[in-house]
């Protein structure tokens, strides 16, 4: 299927020309080094994609995966040169850009025979010494407190109560035909309170470079218990026990995007996106940006082919009747006047000072057509570490220490817009239960439409609040409000 020109044109944001160039931040392909890429086709369609597959070939890399739906095509290459003999296919190539810094630590699937340890590589050790508010892409919360909580249970759930999700649940806990991928770190299937509610013929991993693996071992929780987390939010069951949900009679999906070290390459978010789209899923929740960087460049070769990569992949879910939800990020940054960014790329031993433009965009919070949340606290104040931005910000959510599921069986507190995204996600699965005719425009802009107004409050950090009680910098269109949506 060809489509149309609408879906392959590159983000409608383009930098204005009277802002400063983004610095520059190289990534250096010596011979003998594997790298990942990701080769975008002038045309989505099956003839296209076969002869960008054969412009890899040609130029001595190994095609990992293809989605001929949307013209990408994931190849990894040990020559130094691999970009610049792709490029020189003109014919069929748009562009080509490297997907991380680093050596592909996964390995080739197919051919790979060295087996690795979790956790081996050394950039988390920067982070962690430096204190990044985020942990490898997750937007994880200004401490990023997790604490077990001893009595665990509905009345403790102040942030169903912000949402007006319990009085939501006296109509309806949502259809069963529902379903919502949490692309994230995988969930605890066996979980007392989640087990009921997982579609395991649906569950994927896309950690392994890209590929979709269904094994059930590959989409449980291996390093992280932050999508089981996320997941509990969700759609945590109605059973007597634990705690309930946003949406706890839908259906959830686990799409494991993040590697054992913590990291969501663009290929495992451009898988994890195509698979919720030929799969059925109504919702998608997204708690991360994608790595190696906080924002990605139009005017880098690398970071655009990327960028354009997933996309296309939110696109084509987007047209599959899949609505992407995502966290707006925990640097307290005003995504609507970027500036600087220090923490990029995040896989190398130490990242870059460099200037950013309005070119430059957090994926996939900023790409258009999702939904964008930041973070509110049980007294309805924004999140000191959550990002903001007049125009950027969709609607708030609560996000700041967040009781849900944890892998265990067990129960914990975390912070972070992380925790915000699957509020709203499941507003968005109580929305399309109530209104299943709705495509995904109908439920955003519903979303936004039956948000609670909320004025402008003041920070302890990063940008003060603009904007009107209609529509600001900190609330966008004001809190996601769970008993209108299914008004």
């Amino acid at each position: 299927m060809l489509l149309g020109a609408a879906f392959l044109a590159g983000p409608a944001s383009a930098a204005p020309t009277a802002e400063p160039p983004s610095t520059p931040v190289p990534i250096a392909t010596p011979d003998g080094k594997l790298m990942s890429y990701v080769v975008n086709a002038k045309q989505a369609n099956p003839g296209q994609t076969r002869l960008v597959e054969r412009a890899v070939e040609d130029a001595g890399g190994v095609v990992v995966q293809s989605w001929p739906q949307i013209g990408v095509v994931v190849a990894h290459s040990t020559v130094s040169t691999f970009r610049q003999d792709v490029l020189a296919a003109k014919a069929a190539v748009q562009s080509v850009g490297a997907t991380r810094t680093v050596a592909v630590s996964e390995g080739t699937p197919a051919t790979a025979d060295t087996p690795r340890t979790p956790g081996s590589r050394g950039a988390a050790a920067y982070k962690k010494a430096n204190g990044q508010p985020h942990l490898n892409g997750f937007a994880a919360g200004e401490v990023f407190d997790v604490a077990p909580a001893t009595d665990p249970g509905e009345a403790q759930q102040w942030d169903m109560a912000q949402i007006n999700a319990d009085d939501a649940h006296a109509i309806t806990d949502g259809a069963r035909s529902v379903l919502v991928g949490v692309l994230d770190s995988g969930i605890e299937s066996t979980h007392p309170d989640l087990a009921a509610n997982i579609d395991a013929a649906s569950s994927v991993s896309c950690i392994d470079a890209g590929r979709p693996d269904t094994s059930a071992a590959s989409w449980e929780p291996t390093t992280s218990s932050h999508g089981t987390h996320v997941a509990g939010t969700i759609a945590a069951a109605r059973n007597g026990t634990g705690i309930v949900g946003v949406a706890p009679n839908v259906r959830l999906a686990s799409v494991k995007v993040v590697n054992d070290d913590g990291f969501i390459y663009p290929e495992y978010a451009v898988c994890g996106f195509v698979w919720a789209a030929e799969h059925g899923m109504d919702v998608t929740n997204n708690s991360y940006y994608v790595d190696p960087f906080e924002f990605w460049c139009d005017d880098q070769s690398d970071q655009a082919a990327a960028k354009e990569a997933v996309r296309r992949a939110v696109a084509y879910s987007q047209k599959k009747g899949v609505v992407s939800v995502a966290a707006a990020g925990n640097s307290a940054y005003d995504l609507a006047n970027k500036t600087t960014n220090a923490s990029s790329p995040n896989d190398a031993p130490k990242p870059v000072d460099r200037v950013i433009n309005s070119g430059c965009h957090d994926i996939p919070t900023e790409l258009p057509g999702v939904v964008t949340v930041s973070s509110t606290t049980n007294t309805e104040a924004l999140s000191s570490f959550s990002n903001r931005g007049l125009g950027v910000i969709d609607v708030a959510a609560p996000g700041s220490s967040i009781l849900s599921t944890v892998p265990g069986g067990k129960y914990a507190l975390m912070s972070g817009t992380s925790m915000a995204s699957p509020h709203v996600a499941g507003v968005a699965a109580l929305l399309v239960s109530a209104h299943p005719e709705y495509t995904p425009e109908q439920v955003v802009t519903a979303l936004r439409e039956q948000a609670r107004d909320h004025s402008c409050t003041t920070t302890t950090r990063g940008a003060a609040c603009v904007g009107t009680e209609l529509n600001n910098s900190f609330y966008g269109e004001g809190i996601a409000d769970a008993l209108r949506a299914i008004g």
